[in-house]
C-alpha cells in the first residue's frame, strides 16, 4: 500500500517540482514503484518527465469522472498521472460538490496497492487543488529555498496544515523539510537552515540541494537529472536525499 506524500509549499519558486521529479526518480531507481500525480495546472512535472505532449486522459478526467490513465516514464518503476492547463478551471466545479475535499483521497484508494510511494506535485497556493492533495496525503514534504524570505510563509503553511488536520485529515504529518538552492559557502544559507531547523525540530534533512545549472537544464530536455547528467552535483544530492528519505521509512 503506497504512502501518499504531497510536496507542498505555498511560496512559489522553492524547488518544489524539481524535487518531485528528481526525488521520485531517485526512489524509483532504488527498485521502488513510484507514481507522480501532477495536480499543478502549470504541468511542469508532466513536461519534466518527458510526457508533456500527452493528449489522453489526465488529472482533470480523474477529478471529473474518476477515469484514470497512468503513463509510464522512461524510468522503470516511475509512472505519472499527467496534468493539464484545463485543470485551472476545475476548482470552482469541484468546490460545488458535497464532501469535495475527499475527491482525490477516494480516487487514490483504487491505485494505492500498485505503488510503494505516491508523490503529489501540489500548486504553490492554497486553493481547492492544494486542499484535496493535502487531504489525500499521509504526509507533507516541504522544500524551502535558502534565502532571506524563506520563513516568511512558514507560519501560514503551518496554519494550513493545522486546519487540514483539525477538519479533514487528522493523521497528516510532516514527512520532512529539504533546503533547496543551498550554497554552503554563504553565511545566509547556513543561517536560514539553522532557523528552519529551529522551526521544524527534527524534520529537516541533513541533505541539501545546491544551486546547479544541470538541475535547471534537465526539465527542458524532458528528463530527470539522472538521465541528463548523472555525475552532476544535483544528481548526487538527490541520490543522497532519496537514501535519507528511504532510511527514515524503515
Amino acid at each position: 500500500m503506497a504512502k501518499v506524500i504531497s510536496v507542498f509549499n505555498q511560496k512559489g519558486g522553492v524547488g518544489k517540482t524539481t524535487t518531485v521529479i528528481n526525488l521520485s526518480a531517485a526512489i524509483a531507481r532504488k527498485k521502488n514503484k513510484v507514481l507522480v500525480i501532477d495536480v499543478d495546472p502549470q504541468a511542469n512535472a508532466t513536461s519534466g518527465l518527458g510526457l508533456g505532449g500527452h493528449e489522453g486522459k489526465n488529472i482533470y478526467d480523474l477529478l471529473d469522472s474518476g477515469e484514470v490513465e497512468i503513463l509510464h516514464s522512461q524510468t522503470k518503476g516511475l509512472d505519472l498521472i499527467a496534468s493539464s492547463p484545463d485543470l485551472a478551471g476545475v476548482e470552482l466545479e469541484i468546490s460545488k460538490r458535497d464532501n469535495w475535499q475527499y475527491i482525490l483521497k477516494v480516487t487514490l484508494e483504487k491505485i494505492k496497492e500498485d505503488y510503494d510511494y505516491i508523490f503529489i506535485d501540489s500548486p504553490p497556493s492554497l486553493g481547492v487543488l492544494s486542499m484535496i492533495s493535502l487531504v489525500a496525503s499521509d504526509s507533507i514534504f516541504i522544500p524551502v529555498q535558502s534565502e532571506y524570505y524563506a520563513l516568511e510563509g512558514v507560519g501560514q503553511l503551518m496554519n494550513t496544515i493545522s486546519m487540514v488536520k483539525d477538519n479533514f485529515n487528522p493523521d497528516l504529518t510532516i514527512e520532512g523539510v529539504v533546503m533547496c538552492m543551498y550554497d554552503s559557502r554563504t553565511k545566509l544559507s547556513t543561517q536560514v537552515k539553522d532557523e528552519v531547523k529551529k522551526y521544524f525540530k527534527g524534520k529537516v534533512y541533513n541533505t541539501t540541494i545546491p544551486r546547479n545549472i544541470r538541475l535547471a537544464e534537465a526539465p527542458s530536455f524532458g528528463t530527470h537529472i539522472f538521465d541528463y547528467d548523472n555525475l552532476s552535483k544535483g544528481a548526487w544530492s538527490y541520490r543522497k536525499l532519496a537514501k535519507e528519505f528511504l532510511n527514515n521509512q524503515e
